[in-house]
This record gives C-alpha cells, structure tokens and sequence, in this order.
C-alpha cells in the first residue's frame, strides 16, 4: 500500500525533473546557436581578411618590381552611372596622386586616373566605353591598341580595333603595355585574346578580349606615377630658338596691323 501511495509522488517529482530538464536543454541549444551564430560572422571576417592578405601579399611582391613611384589605395565605392565602369579610390591630390596615373593590381593594369579631388579619385576602368590603351603582343611583338566597351551592356568588354584581318593574332595571345604612351611603364599585362572574327567583306578583323585584371572583388590597388614625368624634358623646336634674336628677345612684330575682315 505504501509503494501504491508513493507512486504518484514519484510521478510527480519525475514530471518536475523532466521539465527542468527538458527547460535547461532548451536554453543550452539557444546559447550554443547563438555561439554558432557568432563563431560563422568570425569564420566570414576570418576568410575576408585571408582574401585581403592575399591581395596585400600579392602588391608587395609587386611593389617592389616596379620602377616607378608607387602608392597603395583603396577602392571605397563605384561610380552610380551602371553604364559606365568607373570607381573612387582613397587616395587624391594631397596625398601626390596625378591626373593620368595608371592604377594596377597584382594581376595587371586595372584603369587611369581620370578625375583628381583633394582626398579622393575617379579611375576610369578599362572595360569603360572611353578607355583606350596601347599594347604589344607578347608573341609577335606587334603594336596596336585595345578598347574598352565592347558588346556595351552594364559589364562591356574589350576588343583590338583597326587590326588587318589577315593580322597575326590568335586566341589566346597575352598583351601587355607597349610603354609608348608616356602613361603605362612597359611590361603590365592588359588582356588576353579570347576570339579572333576574320570578316571577308570587311578589311579589318574583329578581336576580343578577356582583361587580365577583373575589377569585381578588387579592393587594394597601387596608384602609378605616369612614366612620362620621369622622362627628361623634350628639346627646344628649332623653329621656336630661331624667333628669338641673339640675347633671347623675341622677333620684332610687323609694323602693319592686319585690316579688319582680312583674316577668313
């Protein structure tokens, strides 16, 4: 009779552990998917600053390969024109950034400076429709010069104009700058050939391109001093030393004024 008595008693003190229990258990799994939770948006800042420390470790060795005067920057936000591929960098005319400057990354030429501000800068990419830059075929040695805004769109391409169809290119050709310009230092890789479209009722082939340097994910860059400021200063034209007399004053102007209406 006692046993029968205690039975519901231990039933009861049995129904309350179980709850306590099952109550615990409910609030460790609310703290160990909070934990979880916490543990993947560190695992994500984690892979971020991996991907960044590869793309740092990638300009360093860069860096010091180039010749010409360097500054790393940042890509903050592109531009709000969807039809045009252009972005703004950290870095402006205070910090010796000039109007003109290419801007690479550790797998080639990304775009040129093309608008400077006191803190920051416009660098028009060079899948933007305005874009043009000269390359060399590293096969062939040939000169020519590839453009931007091939196929139009939100995400244009590139492609070689005013190239002979019977030219000696081919799919799978790496360009590179010519170092020609003034702009680029000679030997950044630019694009690759992708097709090569030979017209028979047109005197010129059609070739696009794939750029070396993908600007999607691109965040760390390094801003180029143009290889034009390094060159020494151009001679004087000897048409412009002979307008001058013996002690450097300038030839006597003519004595007649021109008529009114005489110059068309």
């Amino acid at each position: 009779m006692q046993r029968a008595l205690a039975v519901p008693v231990e039933a009861w003190e049995g129904g309350g552990d179980y709850l306590q229990g099952l109550r615990q258990a409910l609030q460790a799994e609310a703290a160990a998917r909070a934990a979880l939770a916490s543990q993947s948006v560190q695992a994500q800042r984690a892979e971020q600053l991996q991907a960044e420390n590869r793309q740092l470790r990638a300009l360093l060795d860069l860096r010091p390969t180039l010749s010409v005067k360097s500054t790393a920057a940042e890509i903050l936000y592109e531009a709000a024109d969807p039809y045009s591929r252009k972005v703004f960098i950290d870095r402006g005319a205070t910090h010796g950034v000039v109007r003109g400057a290419p801007v690479v990354n550790d797998a080639g030429v990304l775009g040129q400076v093309t608008r400077l501000y006191p803190l920051t800068a416009e660098v028009t990419l060079l899948t933007d429709r305005d874009a043009a830059i000269p390359v060399i075929n590293n096969r062939t040695q040939q000169r020519s010069a590839a453009f931007g805004g091939a196929g139009g769109g939100a995400n244009p391409g590139m492609e070689l104009r005013f190239m002979a169809g019977n030219a000696d290119v081919q799919p799978g050709d790496a360009l590179s700058t010519s170092g020609l310009d003034g702009v680029y230092p000679p030997g950044l890789a630019v694009a690759r050939i992708t097709g090569v479209e030979r017209r028979a009722d047109s005197g010129f082939a059609r070739i696009s391109l794939a750029p070396a340097a993908l600007p999607d994910g691109v965040r760390h860059v390094l801003v180029l001093e143009p290889s034009g400021l390094q060159m020494p200063p151009r001679p004087q034209e000897p048409g412009a030393a002979n307008a001058r007399g013996p002690k450097g004053l300038d030839a006597p102007k003519s004595s007649k004024a021109a008529a009114p209406g005489a110059s068309r």
